[in-house]
């Protein structure tokens, strides 16, 4: 898009600079703009490196240097992957190993609610194709669902979320959403994502009752990103699957709704962003459909891989395991919002999951009118001036969608471990150049 290439422009200009000594205020950028840990220097998990490593060179199976549970898991894998090698093909959709281990996760997950492996599909990412059937999709989104939507066909029905109530999903917006895409698609389906990209909202029970209510009145297929189910930051707040939901609400809607639920190796604790493994489960899907499903999935199946990668993502080691110690991980992502509130300016509402903080940005009357005299919304030209006074990569909200008026920054949270403390700093330091400019 051009918020991306106006970006991308900008972030190369100042690699440039300071590789050819243009005097700048900083010494080097920092990107705060995608949820990649590994990317930012992150160390991956040594079980899931250990398992991959012993799978890709099987000789690794004879040294005792690594721990038995690595071993047995490398061992179990290559069982059943063809001639005991991860450079064969798999069998579709997917190595059945995993395919048993994430259908035992997601049963873990939701309290024991029954899910049946053959209706896991495992896959590096998107595919398939379709008519103008129209999706309803939240506002701000994930911008990449939102292109796929197009890409495939499919028509974005944006609906909003609640910025004044934490980023709450309201029925009432679903039905506005609804009614305005009457004579312009055919709407087959909702997107919802929980934990919210970029939000950071957490959907209560009663939300996602609310929005399966919808949706079975409605008669609208349920699409739940839940990719970053892993990430929950605030006390007392529960991740709660739409399966799950689904399930306890009990007839007429839990043999009913249709639901897809989307979870990946790439995002949450495992970070193994490179490896390209995801699964979507299918729930009350029409068998015949379901066959046409795994015909397209059958087409783009998941690297092998990304395949090991999710079997240690849905059966980490357990308590009494050798590799339990060095496997335990600590949150220590800290209360963003806090930082960002103290900005004047600057607003934020809790950050309760996912990888991002979207805070709102009230920026001064000259600063808009300034950004509009040189052709761009207001909060790329904010961003622009960030990453050029301050060495700070951000991504305008109008990259996601974001309701007329206002205005957003994306902040990848997750990233900055050990500079975070370096990286609020700049913020405030260079936050007032900005007002400055525009003064």
């Amino acid at each position: 898009t051009a918020e991306v290439e106006a970006n991308a422009v900008v972030w190369g200009s100042g690699q440039t600079h300071l590789m050819t000594g243009v005097k700048k205020p900083y010494t080097e950028l920092i990107d705060v703009t995608w949820g990649d840990p590994q990317g930012a220097g992150l160390k991956p998990l040594t079980f899931a490196r250990q398992v991959l490593a012993a799978c890709l060179y099987p000789k690794l199976l004879n040294n005792e240097r690594l721990p038995a549970d690595v071993r047995q898991r490398a061992e179990g894998l290559l069982h059943e992957c063809h001639g005991g090698s991860v450079g064969s093909y798999t069998d579709l959709p997917g190595i059945p190993q995993v395919a048993r281990q994430i259908s035992e996760f997601i049963s873990r997950r939701d309290g024991g609610v029954p899910s049946d492996p053959d209706h896991i599909l495992i896959s590096p990412g998107g595919g398939g194709g379709g008519v103008r059937s129209g999706v309803l999709t939240p506002q701000p989104s994930y911008s990449l669902s939102v292109m796929s939507v197009v890409g495939l066909g499919g028509v974005p029905v944006p609906y909003q979320l609640w910025e004044e109530q934490g980023w709450e999903v309201q029925v009432e917006e679903l039905n506005r959403a609804l009614e305005a895409a009457e004579g312009e698609c055919d709407p087959v389906a909702l997107y919802v994502i929980n934990p919210g990209n970029p939000s950071g909202h957490v959907q209560r029970r009663k939300s996602i009752q609310d929005v399966i209510k919808f949706a079975s009145e409605k008669r609208l297929f349920l699409l739940a990103d839940e990719v970053y189910q892993d990430c929950i930051y605030k006390e007392n707040i529960e991740f709660l699957s739409y399966k799950r939901v689904l399930a306890e609400m009990g007839p007429p809607f839990c043999d009913t709704v249709e639901l897809a639920s989307f979870h990946s190796a790439s995002k949450g604790l495992l970070g193994e962003c490179g490896f390209r493994g995801g699964y979507v489960e299918l729930v009350n899907m029409d068998p015949a459909v379901m066959k046409h499903v795994f015909t397209i999935f059958s087409k783009d199946n998941a690297p092998t891989p990304g395949q090991i990668a999710l079997s240690v993502m849905a059966s980490p080691p357990q308590p009494g395991d050798p590799s339990y110690p060095l496997y335990r991980t600590v949150n220590n992502v800290r209360k963003v919002h806090e930082v960002l509130n103290s900005l004047p300016g600057v607003s934020s509402h809790p950050v309760e999951g996912g990888a991002f903080a979207f805070p709102r940005i009230d920026l001064p009357p000259k600063a808009i009118q300034k950004a509009k005299d040189l052709g761009m919304e207001p909060d790329i030209f904010y961003c622009l001036r960030l990453l050029e006074d301050a060495g700070l990569f951000f991504t305008p909200g109008c990259e996601y969608g974001q309701k007329d008026g206002t205005y957003h920054v994306r902040y990848a949270k997750k990233r900055f471990h050990v500079e975070y403390k370096d990286l609020n700093t700049k913020i405030k330091q260079y936050y007032f150049s900005l007002a400055g400019f525009a003064s």
